[in-house]
């Protein structure tokens, strides 16, 4: 049964003996305030208290068993608190494991996220860039064939151009030959005519005869001089040659020619003398 001055000793740890010695301290102070209280005009001589000696009374075996009852019931209390303690502290440890394996998966989630989006970011970029490299090769593969289609058309076109020129010059030529061949025969046969007219035929020539006077010109129609490469045999008729030649000088038809022409027709002539209208 529980008791205030059970609960006394229990919970403040003090003996009875010393509590009851206590309590007789206090009744003999009241005592002695009685006693002044009651003698005013006597003088009160100072009484020397009667010193208790407190004695250590056993303990009531049941007082004892229920205090080692109420003491079992504390340690135990406190070991289940105890053990809630460590319960809560490993549960707590628990949480937090767990709340670090949680953060280390989210870690490791991102991570592999972020690497995944690095993967197909690089991967994207390489796409781009093989894709860019493509165009590039594209773009210069077309600028090739562009080129070598504009150089063969230019080919073509020099070609063309080149026949064309080829054909102009040959055309060209053509005309100047004809041109030349006209002059040439032109300026011959007034050379021929001029000499004929003022060649005079000695008695002695006769048909079949030949001389052929080889001479040298100036472009001003001048003869430098004259040579017979091919004698007639008869040198009355070779002779007359000669002097109709110098009487026919100058020659100013020639003036008139281009001076390639003169020098290739007639910085040198030759001139055939035959007497083909003779009967005989």
């Amino acid at each position: 049964m529980n008791t205030p001055l059970n609960n006394l000793v229990i919970y403040n740890g003090y003996p009875l003996s010393i509590v009851i010695a206590l309590v007789i301290h206090i009744m003999i102070f009241l005592t002695l305030l009685y006693l002044q209280s009651a003698s005013e005009a006597q003088s009160l001589e100072l009484v020397q208290p009667t010193v208790i000696k407190a004695l250590f009374i056993d303990e009531n075996p049941q007082l004892r068993n229920q205090q080692l009852r109420e003491q079992r019931r504390v340690e135990q209390v406190e070991q289940q608190r105890r053990q809630e303690q460590q319960r809560q502290e490993a549960e707590r440890l628990e949480r937090e494991a767990q709340q670090q394996r949680e953060a280390e998966q989210q870690r490791l989630a991102r991570e592999q996220a972020a690497l995944r989006e690095r993967e197909e970011l690089e991967r994207l970029r390489e796409r781009a860039e093989r894709e860019e490299q493509e165009r590039l090769e594209a773009e210069s593969q077309r600028r090739r064939q562009q080129e070598i289609a504009a150089e063969q058309e230019r080919s073509r076109q020099q070609e063309a151009q080149r026949r064309r020129q080829q054909e102009l010059a040959e055309a060209s030529a053509a005309e100047a030959a004809r041109t030349e061949f006209e002059l040439v025969q032109s300026a011959t046969a007034l050379i021929q005519q001029a000499v004929q007219e003022t060649w005079s035929r000695p008695p002695s020539a006769r048909n079949g005869m030949r001389a052929v006077l080889q001479i040298r010109m100036l472009p001003t129609g001048e003869v430098l001089d004259a040579v017979i490469t091919q004698s007639s045999g008869d040198p009355a008729f070779d002779r007359s040659a000669e002097n109709a030649l110098y009487r026919a000088a100058p020659f100013r038809e020639l003036q008139s020619l281009p001076i390639n022409v003169f020098n290739a027709n007639f910085r040198s002539l030759s001139l055939i003398f035959e007497p083909e209208d003779l009967l005989n």
